[in-house]
């Protein structure tokens, strides 16, 4: 067991072909060969061959356009989950530099780079440091019933950070913006994984929240069954020693036992740890061959 253990998770070599999706000299997404032939029904749009997808760079209306058309398309035929009505970015870089967007659940099966806030919510008592954490509503598509951070979502486009945390904190955890906004940015993280639905190269924003001992988190919006208050040894070991938390969510835990102190310089496993927790995101470049 240990902490490494987790980030080798979210980053393992890549054992399968993925083509490239191209938007003129870009690439911003991989795509399973599998996905890739359901795009051939669009070829003014998509055109796939065996080493990569490629999309015309000119037209970013008209990329929209079809973006949404296809989304639509394939939901109604079963090819993917039913659309979630958030619209995510089509980048290769950040999310100011979309050029297109796209519904939610068609951003693993393209492969796109995407982006999330993850918020640690702590609290001191009596000296000692404790940590909120949420379990996960067992109806969950994902991780149900798995042990969650305090508030964490995913960052459509279309609106910014604060104002995007500060709607999760509202949804997740029942916190007043005045509350929402002592929020501290304390840094990125980023993972690359292979899931069921497609390839996650994702970026994770994160941030730490000194709560008053008399805020109680509630949720709103039916996503979160129970909060805990934890002391951070048991947040520790949960972490340590089993696979409770939510796969990115051990990740955001051990960033903030680093920068906490917690886990030092002393442990064997540090320096793959704070490095391995800032890969590039993208496909590891011995995997670029299909």
């Amino acid at each position: 067991m240990g902490y490494l253990r987790h980030i080798q998770a979210c980053n393992r070599p890549v054992a399968e072909p993925f083509l490239p999706w191209r938007i003129g000299s870009g690439i911003y997404g991989w795509v399973r060969p599998a996905f890739a032939r359901l795009l051939m029904e669009w070829p003014q749009w998509f055109a796939v061959d065996e080493v990569q997808v490629r999309s015309p760079g000119g037209d970013p209306v008209g990329l929209q356009a079809g973006l949404t058309q296809v989304a639509q398309t394939l939901a109604e035929r079963g090819e993917i989950p039913p659309l979630l009505g958030e619209p995510y970015p089509v980048t290769a870089g950040g999310r100011d530099q979309a050029i297109a967007t796209v519904d939610r659940v068609m951003a693993a099966p393209l492969g796109l780079r995407s982006f999330g806030q993850h918020l640690n919510g702590f609290v001191r008592e009596g000296g000692q440091l404790k940590m909120w954490i949420g379990r996960r509503s067992r109806d969950r598509l994902i991780f149900p019933g798995a042990l969650d951070n305090m508030v964490a979502g995913g960052l459509p486009s279309g609106i910014g950070l604060r104002e995007n945390l500060a709607k999760e904190c509202a949804e997740e955890a029942g916190m007043p913006a005045e509350l929402a906004a002592r929020a501290r940015p304390v840094g990125v993280l980023s993972y690359n994984r292979v899931a069921e639905r497609g390839f996650r190269p994702d970026v994770l924003y994160c941030y730490d929240i000194e709560l008053p001992a008399t805020f109680i988190p509630r949720n709103t919006d039916g996503e979160v069954e129970e909060f805990l208050l934890m002391p951070i040894e048991q947040v520790m070991q949960i972490v340590r020693d089993t696979d409770d938390f939510k796969l990115n969510c051990n990740l955001v835990i051990i960033d903030f036992l680093v920068r906490h102190g917690l886990i030092g310089p002393e442990h064997p496993d540090y320096l793959e740890i704070v490095t391995g927790l800032h890969p590039p995101v993208g496909m590891p470049d011995t995997s670029r061959a299909p």
